[in-house]
């Protein structure tokens, strides 16, 4: 074949069916050559390939590495759960000024701050209004007023540890001063005149105040305190922020690493096993079971979620921490992308059931390309057991990666806030001059910089990238033993290497790991841009532009032909390169080459085969990764996760999370049915066409599947 520079056999070393004992003559007629063996199998002219992309991605690792000491020097994953206080401390924070550990709870001290931020026209801000670090959120007494007063210091000769058994209240050792600017809302004392409720980690004040309390306070000579719900709205939306609620998400993956240990690395290496065992005795049945089980799971996710949106029983989340008010409902965004998600599944639930209805009438034709790839595992047993090896390289990789990622996101410097506000809320006692200062009363935040935002996306894209690398050295060894196994008539031969899978491995990582650099590389670029064309799409959607301008229009349109041409690609460029990089040690684009060009001149012949033998090996890797989203609800509805310091504020990322690797843990191991496949379809072509359309060393249950007249009908003709 002209795309190869030449037969298959040759590059390989093998002999037409028929030669025995290796004797083959130069013309490739049968005849002796010296009594060989028929020389090695797919080891013929090999050399490194696409050596410029290794030095890229060994660049890349350096880069990652650096990237990531960078977060673990500067980030506190602790910021993306707790507040900060009026020193600019994160709360629970053992290194402090002053320590607080246990103290992890925000609380707002001045309520006319909280007030006057509520308003769209002031210049106050909430982030600026006082607060302070407690261990729960104060109530308000009927028969006295207490007080909540800034951490002892200057003239306060009382210990941290006393000023919490004390209640955070040392009123009484005030002076005339102090206590007049306390009453003033001054401090360094403030009262507690709105209950509060523990909403992550931060107290959210209620609308109505305690009676009993404001009328203690204004008995005391206090300012007016403002009353309205502005000051449970104002605090509400903050917490509710776009980038608090992204916080909190993040937090939740940390605080529920034994789920995803369990649910993202253990069940799917259990389930995918089984699954490959299964495949391997039961490939008959095996099809049947995994739609089944398939529609049943897909229906219990989705019911799952239909219980935390709140919409099935009484087990919806909710943001607060501790007991719960039946008579006061609050809700968050957490709630709302819970629902959201929930309708989502439900349009995938009914596609999904559909779907499997329509392919019953396939299951044969899928039945019989699986019972080649079961062969093959059966007579190369180190199929089986191989992709625990790139599974542990993924494990470490995930666990690396992820502590990196927490650090990353709060690594941002937590600087004191520029803020310009002359009135008398912004004033406050400051208990080491012993004097009332309203030159600054700013509060702090935690600031990203451009080159953390920039550092945080290459993280991103470099998990994507190492992925896909791990994914494709994994179907390329694979891709190497099954040809190996092809090319010697589909019987253990003494010309297959023992232990053929570790000879591919080797192969690989001697002449092919630039190759297989490259694939990854494009890939993941390639997704990228589907990403941010995406994103891009999405925003002139949601903009006035694209329903009043053909500009608009015309870009979206543009936009998702142009998404589509980037999904044919990527379907083009992915494993059947890896696969002739494993047989012939070409580089990729070559090896792209050659793959495509086989592919097209036989579509007909093998095109309904292939796509109804993926389709059924998806539904697995879906049903493991479903078992695991299964698991993770499970383990994430015990009272653990429900209460105290390891609340999570939603299920939906862990969930997704522990769904997301089960798939990539599942699809190493599915890889080894898929490119047996794949490889054997392949080689078959290649065969074929050296042969005048007979393929001459194709295994015979793969030639009944393939060449058999009935199956020819079905395949050209359609049902």
């Amino acid at each position: 074949m002209g795309l190869m520079g030449g037969p298959l056999g040759a590059i390989i070393g093998r002999n037409p069916r028929g030669c025995v004992n290796g004797n083959v003559q130069m013309n490739g007629e049968c005849g002796d050559v010296g009594g060989g063996t028929g020389g090695e199998i797919i080891r013929h002219n090999r050399k490194c390939r696409d050596l410029g992309f290794l030095v890229i991605f060994i660049a890349f690792w350096v880069a990652m590495i650096v990237n990531s000491s960078f977060g673990f020097n500067l980030g506190n994953p602790h910021r993306l759960t707790y507040g900060l206080d009026y020193k600019g401390n994160v709360c629970g924070d053992r290194h402090g000024n002053p320590d607080l550990r246990e103290l992890e709870i925000k609380y707002w001290m001045n309520p006319n701050q909280v007030y006057q931020s509520g308003f769209k026209s002031s210049q106050f801000k909430l982030k600026d209004a006082r607060s302070i670090c407690l261990m729960e959120c104060p109530v308000p007494l009927d028969d006295t007023l207490i007080w909540v007063c800034d951490y002892p210091e200057g003239d306060i000769k009382i210990t941290m540890d006393d000023w919490i058994d004390r209640d955070y209240d040392y009123y009484e050792f005030l002076t005339p001063e102090m206590r007049n600017t306390s009453l003033q809302l001054q401090g360094p004392c403030y009262p507690v005149i709105f209950p509060s409720v523990n909403v992550f980690w931060s107290c959210q004040f209620k609308a109505e105040a305690s009676n009993a309390s404001l009328k203690h306070w204004q008995q005391m000579g206090g300012v007016n305190i403002d009353e309205n719900i502005v000051i449970d709205k104002i605090i509400h939306k903050s917490i509710n922020s776009p980038s608090a609620v992204l916080k909190r998400y993040i937090s939740d993956i940390g605080k529920t690493w034994p789920v995803l240990i369990v649910c993202g690395a253990i069940l799917p290496l259990f389930f995918s096993v089984i699954w490959l065992l299964m495949i391997r005795h039961f490939v008959s049945v095996m099809t049947w079971i995994t739609i089944i089980l398939f529609n049943a799971l897909i229906i219990s996710v989705t019911m799952l979620f239909y219980t935390k949106a709140g919409w099935i029983g009484h087990n919806a989340i909710s943001p607060v921490i501790g007991e719960i008010d039946p008579y006061n409902t609050i809700t968050g965004r957490e709630q709302n992308h819970i629902r959201a998600f929930g309708v989502f599944m439900t349009v995938i639930m009914v596609t999904s059931v559909l779907s499997s209805l329509a392919i019953v009438r396939r299951i044969l034709m899928a039945t019989s390309v699986l019972k080649v790839a079961a062969k093959v595992i059966g007579e190369v047993q180190a199929l089986i057991i191989f992709p625990v090896l790139p599974y542990t390289v993924l494990l470490i990789f995930y666990m690396f990666w992820f502590s990196a990622l927490l650090h990353l996101f709060s690594s941002g410097q937590i600087i004191k806030n520029d803020c310009n506000v002359a009135n008398a809320n912004c004033c406050y006692y400051d208990l080491k001059s012993n004097k009332v200062n309203c030159d600054s009363c700013c509060g702090y935040s935690m600031k990203h910089t451009s080159h953390i935002t920039i550092a945080i996306l290459f993280h991103l894209f470099g998990c994507f990238w190492a992925t896909q690398f791990i994914t494709a050295c994994s179907s390329t060894v694979i891709a190497g033993s099954v040809a190996s196994y092809y090319w010697a008539r589909g019987e253990i031969s003494k010309e297959i290497p023992f232990l053929p899978v570790f000879s591919s491995l080797k192969r690989l990582m001697r002449y092919s790991i630039g190759s297989v650099a490259t694939g990854s590389l494009l890939v993941s670029l390639i997704e990228s841009v589907r990403w941010v064309l995406e994103s891009i799409r999405r925003r002139l959607k949601n903009t006035n532009i694209t329903s009043a301008s053909w500009i608009g229009k015309t870009a979206t349109f543009l936009s998702q032909c142009f998404l589509r041409s980037i999904e044919w690609t990527i379907k083009s460029i992915n494993r059947n390169a890896y696969i002739m990089i494993a047989i012939t040690g070409k580089g990729f684009f070559k090896s792209s080459e050659i793959a495509t060009g086989l592919i097209m001149n036989n579509i007909l012949r093998i095109g309904k085969v292939n796509v109804i033998g993926d389709v059924i090996l998806f539904l697995g890797k879906l049903c493991v990764s479903l078992f695991c989203a299964v698991f993770a609800f499970l383990m994430l509805n015990t009272h653990k996760y429900k209460s105290a310091h390891n609340k999570i504020s939603s299920p939906l990322f862990p969930v997704l999370v522990s769904w997301g690797l089960g798939y990539i843990v599942s699809t190493l191991f599915f890889a080894v049915i898929e490119m047996a496949i794949d490889t054997l379809i392949l080689s078959f072509c290649q065969d074929a066409e050296e042969h005048q359309g007979t393929a001459q060393y194709a295994p015979p249950l793969l030639m009944e599947t393939l060449d058999g007249e009935e199956e020819i009908q079905r395949l050209t003709q359609g049902p």
